[in-house]
């Protein structure tokens, strides 16, 4: 049996990064798969998906080259060739995790892995030989996977969820997409602009519902105007695949709908991996499908951590990373404080990008905080007009008494990658005096971050 300071059972972006800040802080590291280096987010999640959307995305400018005033005479998609190269991106992501564990000098053990007593970990290979591996401390990233309702089945051609989205083998004439968070938008967004005839199905009042309202309503303007169908306070009740395609049912606030379609893609959460690897024989504590873990991310049992999707943060790559390296370095003994996690930036990679961090209006409002709000539109930037691409805003929220940032929301082209300004400064304790007065480059999309400040603080010059 070999023996590690430190075992980490799954290889997604809280796993493998894990284990390599576990080596770096000179402990013994062992990581178990039971698929491919990288998780969900590497393979079949963040990665792809985003080579999907960029392939969507030069569709989209060629099939608009005339509005900046070219000519480009034919053009046509390969529907195969855009799934292939999203794959080909995925498999160079996850050689790169398997360079990074030689590196690092970590040990990769492929198999299913299931916890045993006295801080064992037992590994079923792919031919079922079962080999035994013992740690010091074992760190639990399983990670989660496409969560299904009772009344939207998915039996993986008609009925699906992200994962076969990804890799359908042709592309459908008519969708429906069930579920409107940042999978079921991206997917939306991905095969309305290939062409495909979309309907997106929200249960709650608003689509992206965890988003600001103003977002909710902006990204609702901007997909109706490209062509997809958004219902909101709608229920799917029932799917019929009997047929050559699928007759879906909504319950909507005017009665009750068909729908027919090719393929319905499943997007309502996720379901954590949590099943037969252990926890129970152990007696680690759960709670609503989600381990039961401290600020440190340790477990009710000495040894034992949770760190990602499995436990009640955000299911962020960014999160499950972040919350891997705080354990490691906390059972090096390093000196670590707790993830805000009110400082976590959430990113939607559809047409308009979406990117928020903090409170949204409401939020402010409900925690008691007397609010200042500003709001930026694209229509006004000198940099999204000469872009083409001039739908959404940038919209932040302060503190009136002593100018505490709480939350700034975005949406356009490229936010996914302004955000980040809006977490540092968050994270700094910046004013919103302070923004204000650093100067932002012109013309850039980043410098409607300080108009929407200015416009916070009645100071705004070009609206």
């Amino acid at each position: 049996m070999s023996k590690f300071d430190v075992i980490v059972l799954g290889s997604g972006p809280g796993g493998y990064v894990t284990a390599i800040r576990a080596s770096q802080l000179g402990l013994k590291t062992a990581i178990i798969e039971k698929e491919s280096l990288g998780g969900v987010c590497l393979n079949w999640g963040c990665i792809p998906t985003k080579a999907l959307i960029k392939s969507a995305q030069v569709f989209n400018y060629l099939k608009h080259a005339e509005d900046y005033g070219l000519k480009v005479e034919s053009y046509d998609k390969d529907f195969d060739a855009v799934v292939n190269r999203s794959r080909s991106v995925a498999d160079t992501m996850s050689k790169g995790v398997q360079f990074l564990m030689k590196k690092n000098k970590i040990e990769v053990i492929l198999g299913f892995g299931s916890l045993r007593k006295g801080k064992q970990v037992a590994v079923t290979a792919e031919d079922g030989t079962e080999t035994l591996h013992e740690a010091n401390h074992i760190i639990i990233a399983t990670g989660a996977r496409s969560r299904e309702l009772p009344s939207l089945p998915q039996d993986g051609k008609k009925v699906i969820g992200y994962r076969e989205a990804m890799t359908l083998p042709k592309q459908p004439k008519k969708m429906v997409v069930v579920g409107s968070g940042a999978i079921g938008v991206e997917f939306a967004y991905f095969y309305n602009a290939m062409g495909t005839e979309v309907t997106l199905i929200e249960y709650l009042p608003r689509i992206v519902p965890v988003e600001d309202e103003d977002i909710s309503k902006q990204m609702e303007r901007s997909f109706t105007k490209s062509g997809i169908k958004v219902m909101t306070n709608s229920e799917v009740t029932e799917v019929d695949t009997s047929g050559k395609g699928v007759k879906v049912s909504v319950k909507t606030v005017k009665g009750k709908e068909i729908i027919d379609a090719d393929i319905v893609l499943s997007a309502v959460g996720i379901k954590t991996n949590i099943e037969n690897i252990g926890l129970e024989d152990l007696g680690i504590a759960t709670d609503r499908d989600k381990i039961l873990v401290n600020e440190y991310y340790q477990t009710n049992l000495p040894g034992y951590y949770a760190i990602g999707d499995v436990t009640s943060g955000q299911a962020l790559a960014h999160v499950a990373s972040a919350e891997g390296i705080l354990c490691v370095e906390k059972i090096a003994g390093l000196s670590v404080e707790p993830i805000d996690y009110n400082n976590i930036p959430g990113c939607t990679y559809s047409h308009p990008e979406i990117a928020s961090v903090g409170y949204t209006e409401a939020q402010a409002k409900e925690q008691g905080f007397d609010i200042k709000v500003g709001k930026f539109p694209f229509t006004a930037s000198g940099k999204a007009q000469a872009g083409g691409h001039t739908d959404g805003f940038v919209k932040v929220i302060f503190d009136a008494k002593y100018g505490e940032w709480l939350g700034c929301h975005m949406i356009g082209s490229g936010v996914t990658d302004m955000i980040a300004e809006a977490v540092v400064a968050r994270k700094l304790e910046t004013t919103g005096h302070e923004i204000l007065k650093a100067v932002h480059p012109h013309p850039t999309m980043s410098e409607a971050v300080m108009e929407a400040v200015a416009a916070a603080y009645d100071e705004v010059i070009h609206i």
